[in-house]
């Protein structure tokens, strides 16, 4: 027990302590003070055509807790994700190889470390759930229990199960982070499809991690019965709309059923059944077999017993000349070589495939679908694009290298924006040839986004989570065609010539943060 408890301190404050954690925290308190938008907002985040809740204790403390559960669940996969792989970079796996723990013992550990960080998070959004309630809600009661249950039920074994299968990703998928956020991409998705589509209801409760059915199932039935309508969905998240009359319901919470409970409690079970299950594939450390096939490789290239070598050491005649060349168009073939043979060389056939079908589906469906998609599965390639030095320890040579700001991070940033460009040429050709130039300056000024705000991100943070998170998060909101948030022109904007301004000055300022942060750092090394 004593080294489940070190475990998991160590993991939670080495967590809690990063740059990622704290930014992530600080987009979740704009998160959860969104939850509850004012009544002249825009928006909505539970959304019911023609009606609307008043804002109660229980309106915004299920409505928070729901939308954490979901938000947090999304996005919360990527930061705890690669606890694993840290204690096999830094090699304290091997020390924790050689320890009394069990397999089980190690997994749990980290799911309860990963469960802890996420339930910190949580409960941040718990006490702005209840601020906001004050600052919005003006004649309703304050009554604690409506804050408390949903966190409970809703909330906690969400956020327990993503802590679970992060954990089982790394067992069964390794090192393969992209494979794994394409997996956990499709099993949320897959969720909360089952749940929208299943029409028995004891069916819907269990198979329902997040508690939607629930939720959205409640207010639907009071709404028909109150009002006498035959309303059949309601709208769980962010839904921007423009301003309509609607009529005003009191909501008072969902009704505690026993079969409620007992999914709730079958998804704590199953997601301790996973981690079990999983010690069983477990490799604890023991990389015995890559550890020859390592070796053997040396020993193929080391000379045999017959070859004759220089008694006086090293010739200098032999060795090639030593040319000089202060350019960056080694630098930038270098880095683009890096990232296309990053990972898998299958995984390519994936990319060709999107790549291809971007000519053949309908253009409206390649911008706004295909091409984020596409890109964001060059997450991994991108994410290191200016902490790679560092995280293999060469920033000590590099750093001193002639230029680094002017041909080094340069040559990364140009490398990172062939990629984007050559991913996005289809899309690129179609509307060259349709002579839609505004939408093609458009891709262009998203692929120097991307790549900047992946340099940004990597240069502050020191580490590439950040933009793991950052990333995934634009990519899944710009599908739902969020106006605010469209860094590649998808959807339309009532002013054009703002939308290009307000990008190119985000543009401008990531480079020069990053620019700026990099020579910090160059003085500092």
């Amino acid at each position: 027990m004593q080294y489940i408890y070190s475990i998991i301190k160590a993991d939670y404050l080495q967590r809690t302590r990063s740059y990622a954690f704290l930014i992530t925290l600080a987009v979740t308190f704009y998160a959860a003070y969104s939850f509850v938008p004012p009544p002249t907002a825009s928006y909505t985040t539970l959304n019911v055509v023609g009606y609307k809740g008043v804002y109660n204790s229980a309106w915004v403390g299920y409505v928070s807790g729901m939308m954490t559960a979901i938000m947090l669940s999304l996005y919360g996969f990527f930061l705890v994700n690669g606890g694993i792989k840290k204690d096999i970079d830094t090699e304290v796996g091997l020390i924790i190889a050689t320890t009394p723990i069990t397999n089980f013992g190690y997994l749990l550990s980290k799911m309860l470390s990963n469960f802890m960080v996420l339930l910190t998070i949580a409960g941040c959004t718990f006490i702005v759930s209840i601020i906001m309630f004050f600052v919005r809600t003006t004649g309703y009661p304050f009554l604690i229990g409506n804050f408390i249950i949903p966190y409970l039920t809703f909330a906690l074994p969400a956020l327990f199960s993503v802590s679970a299968l992060a954990v089982v990703a790394e067992v069964f998928l390794g090192r393969k982070s992209i494979l794994q956020y394409i997996v956990f991409f499709f099993f949320f998705g897959i969720m909360m499809a089952n749940v929208e589509n299943q029409k028995n209801d004891a069916v819907a409760t269990f198979i329902d991690m997040f508690g939607v059915h629930s939720l959205t199932g409640s207010i639907k039935s009071q709404v028909n019965s109150q009002f006498h309508e035959h309303i059949t969905g309601v709208n769980l998240g962010f839904t921007f709309n423009r301003k309509q009359a609607f009529k005003t319901f009191e909501w008072n919470g969902i009704t505690i059923t026993g079969i409620f409970l007992v999914s709730r409690l079958v998804w704590l079970v199953l997601a301790l059944g996973i981690v079990y299950f999983s010690s069983f594939f477990f490799h604890r450390f023991d990389f015995k077999q890559s550890a020859r096939k390592t070796k053997k490789a040396v020993a193929d290239i080391q000379p045999n017993r017959h070859t004759v070598l220089p008694s006086n050491g090293i010739s200098m005649q032999l060795l090639p000349r030593l040319v000089t060349n202060y350019g960056i168009i080694p630098f930038i073939k270098t880095e683009l070589l890096l990232l296309i043979r990053k990972g898998n060389k299958w995984f390519w056939l994936v990319n060709g495939g999107a790549w291809i079908s971007m000519f053949l589906v309908p253009i409206n469906v390649a911008h706004l679908y295909l091409l984020p998609v596409l890109w964001f599965l060059q997450v991994t390639r991108w994410s290191d694009l200016a902490t790679k030095e560092e995280a293999n320890r060469l920033h000590y040579f590099t750093y001193a290298a002639y230029k680094p700001l002017q041909r080094m991070l340069l040559a990364q940033i140009i490398a990172g924006m062939i990629l984007a460009l050559l991913l996005a040429l289809p899309l690129v050709v179609r509307y060259a040839i349709a002579l839609d130039y505004y939408a093609v300056f458009n891709i262009v000024n998203g692929a120097i986004f991307v790549v900047m705000l992946a340099v940004c991100l990597g240069i502050v943070s020191r580490g590439k989570k950040l933009f793991e998170i950052l990333f995934f998060l634009l990519t899944y909101i710009i599908t739902q065609k969020v106006t605010f948030v469209d860094y590649l022109g998808a959807v339309s904007h009532d002013n054009h010539i703002v939308y290009i301004v307000i990008l190119l000055s985000v543009n401008v300022i990531l480079m020069l943060a990053g620019f700026g942060v990099r020579r910090c750092q160059l003085r500092h090394v």
